[in-house]
């Protein structure tokens, strides 16, 4: 304790440890913001992770609509949910593996086909 305030020191009070699950959380909801098109088309991404000390791991699984540039969009879902863990987590992420469970035809691809009336 610092002798005149009364304050615990900084190096003395402890640390804020995030529960897995909000990690995982906050990873989902970046994928579903990177996705291209709306989540009503497929399931919501999910997410897992793997937290040790300052850094986690992450694993997303989606669905994705298809003809789309596929290697674009899971770049898009890497970079999104690095900047966010990273920003409201405050956590390093040196890995996002990003597994693609589902193509499904996306609402463009049925117009041109005329499936939609």
């Amino acid at each position: 304790m610092s002798g005149v305030s009364g304050r615990v020191a900084a190096a003395e009070r402890g640390a804020t440890r995030i529960a897995d699950r909000v990690v995982a959380k906050i990873a989902a909801q970046a994928a579903k913001e990177a996705i291209d098109e709306p989540a009503k088309e497929g399931a919501s991404p999910r997410a897992t992770v793997t937290v040790h000390r300052d850094t986690a791991r992450v694993r997303v699984s989606l669905e994705l609509g298809y003809p789309s540039d596929i290697g674009r969009q899971c770049g898009a879902v890497r970079r999104r949910v690095v900047m966010r863990v990273k920003a409201l987590a405050g956590m390093e992420v040196p890995e996002v593996a990003v597994q693609v469970e589902r193509l499904h035809p996306s609402g463009a691809s049925l117009a041109a086909q005329g499936r939609i009336r």
